[in-house]
């Protein structure tokens, strides 16, 4: 039963966690619609590439290691010890805000002061933000192991909001402020996030019953402590497994901040084009995360239940190797084809998009070309996330270990070709590196597969090129739209701007309507899926309906 209770309250969480990841990107890009109207595109590259990697770095380098080892092993451990150790965030993150506010003033190039005023200013309020945070961990630690879950869904949107609402209010009433507004901004949030989990554990424990099982029964227990008798400060095995994980976790940094790093150390792109970028990057990463990572999630699971992991394919159960050697070849036929999709129109309609989303800021300069050659990326990406699912979840765990060895090699060789492909052709190098890391990553992957699939009857890579009659739509349906952007689109009024609309709607009609007509494997797949999730809707809608029958008898033999 805990067991059963514990894996629900995970799934909630999960569940929620998503759903706050999917409102933050949501809220994070109207905002950015909103106030790209009212600054220059140089405050955008300082405020969301400078100073975030400051505040992220300090927040890696300070807790990520901390929180990841504290929430291994649940109450197993001695809560005292594990927030006296989560405790040492504070110290830490004091030498690391100390260290990095140096780094980030004095060693770092620095905006021009006419076009970016008050840069230190804004230097000391994001690192002073991450420091802020650290003195709310132990809360946080609670939050996450003994699953409060809507506490957190809660507190992290109500951060989240303070920062936008003080931001547009800030910047749209008191446009002279500049980066004021936006450290200021960042503050406040930080200092609400820290405030909402006092309050709230707080007026917890002051409520809370003697039987309460809540580690933490005074606000003195906040704290850290000195234990009683011979007890240690703190747990070695916790002190080491935090030292094992900031090793493990300095590979993933790079990894995500790894662009943000070689734009602020090799100064490879000015303030403007880095605030470009980041806007092409968050809106072209959008269908990454809504449609291709939950069909990557979707797929890992299946394979992983239905292949046994690191067995060749003559112990594999027939059965199943043939479903999922077809769920394969329609997963990458649905994301090669969404992919294409994207990427034709998104050619034609890549200048009309970023002016309507926010002027001539992105219309007039890099943005359309880096947007354009982001949709080849947004391709490159949804091969690789169903090729690699499938590749993780057949792998053995030796293979598994090699294959991060060989990431580490990947990441070396994307940072390196991201700094001298920036250096040669701009804002677009950068997109050519993570195109070039990702073809390195599917053609392992396809090699795997290949080997996979050797001397067997399936050939689930048949999935990756799409029929005849879709391929030769999709080059009419690119050659129809960009003419018709060339001829209509996008200085000559709002008009011929809706007709040229009008034209990729036709296409993009047409491309669904081949699609539909010939692509029948993948149809008939879809439509057997579509159809078996409805009758386990309906059986389970007839056992409830019967359960509930069965009660209402029971309840009417008692009353009788």
């Amino acid at each position: 039963m805990a067991s059963n209770k514990l894996l629900a309250s995970a799934t909630k969480q999960a569940s929620y966690n998503m759903v706050f990841q999917v409102a933050f990107r949501v809220m994070t890009f109207l905002l950015n619609a909103f106030l790209l109207r009212y600054i220059s595109k140089e405050m955008v590259g300082v405020v969301n590439v400078r100073l975030t990697l400051l505040y992220t770095t300090i927040i890696f380098v300070s807790h990520e290691a901390f929180r990841r080892a504290c929430l291994s092993g649940g109450d197993r451990h001695n809560w005292r010890q594990t927030v006296n150790l989560i405790w040492c965030t504070v110290p830490l993150g004091f030498v690391c805000t100390g260290v990095f506010t140096a780094v980030w003033l004095y060693l770092l190039e620095r905006p021009d002061q006419e076009t970016i005023p008050h840069y230190s200013l804004g230097v000391i309020a994001f690192a002073a933000s991450a420091f802020v945070e650290l003195f709310a961990d132990q809360l946080w630690l609670m939050t996450q192991a003994l699953l409060f879950v809507r506490l957190k869904v809660v507190i992290d949107s109500l951060w989240i909001a303070v920062r936008c609402v003080t931001t547009v209010i800030l910047v749209v009433y008191f446009p002279h402020l500049g980066l004021i507004a936006f450290s200021i901004a960042q503050v406040m949030g930080s200092v609400a996030l820290v405030l909402a989990y006092y309050a709230y554990f707080t007026h917890y424990i002051r409520t809370a019953s003697a039987n309460d099982s809540f580690p933490l029964k005074t606000i003195r227990d906040f704290f850290p402590t000195w234990p009683t008798g011979k007890k240690l400060w703190t747990s070695p095995e916790l002190a080491r497994l935090t030292w094992s994980f900031f090793k493990q976790g300095i590979l993933k940094q790079l990894l995500t901040e790894g662009e943000r790093y070689v734009m602020t150390i090799f100064d490879v792109l000015s303030f403007g084009d880095q605030g470009v970028y980041d806007i092409i990057n968050n809106l072209g990463s959008m269908a990454a995360r809504f449609i291709f990572l939950p069909i990557e999630d979707g797929g890992y699971l299946f394979f992983g239940q239905s292949l046994k992991r690191g067995k060749p394919i003559r112990d594999q159960e027939k059965e199943s190797l043939a479903l999922v050697s077809r769920v394969l070849a329609s997963l990458l036929k649905v994301v090669v084809l969404i992919g294409l999709i994207i990427l034709v129109f998104g050619y034609a309609y890549s200048f009309l998009a970023l002016d309507i989303y926010a002027g001539e800021m992105l219309s007039s300069g890099s943005g359309p070309s880096l947007l354009r050659w982001y949709c080849v990326y947004v391709l490159l990406i949804a091969i690789n996330g169903t090729t690699e699912c499938f590749v993780f979840a057949a792998m053995s765990q030796e293979e598994v270990d090699r294959y991060n060895k060989k990431m580490l090699v990947f990441s070396v060789l994307f940072l390196t070709s991201a700094v001298y492909l920036t250096r040669w052709l701009g804002s677009v190098g950068f997109i050519f590196a993570n195109c070039l890391n990702m073809l390195a990553r599917i053609l392992h992957s396809l090699y795997f597969i290949l080997g996979y699939y050797r001397d067997s009857q399936w050939s689930p890579l048949s999935g990756l090129v799409p029929s005849g009659w879709v391929s030769a739509v999709l080059v009419v349906s690119w050659v129809v739209t960009s003419s018709s952007e060339m001829m209509l689109c996008c200085d000559q009024g709002w008009p011929y701007r809706i007709l040229h609309i009008a034209i990729g709607a036709v296409c993009l009609l047409v491309v669904m309507a081949t699609i539909l007509l010939t692509e029948q494997d993948l149809v008939l797949f879809v439509r057997e899926q579509w159809l078996s999730r409805s009758q386990q809707r309906g059986d389970k809608s007839k056992q409830d309906q019967k359960a509930t029958n069965i009660d209402r008898q029971k309840d009417s033999k008692k009353q009788s």
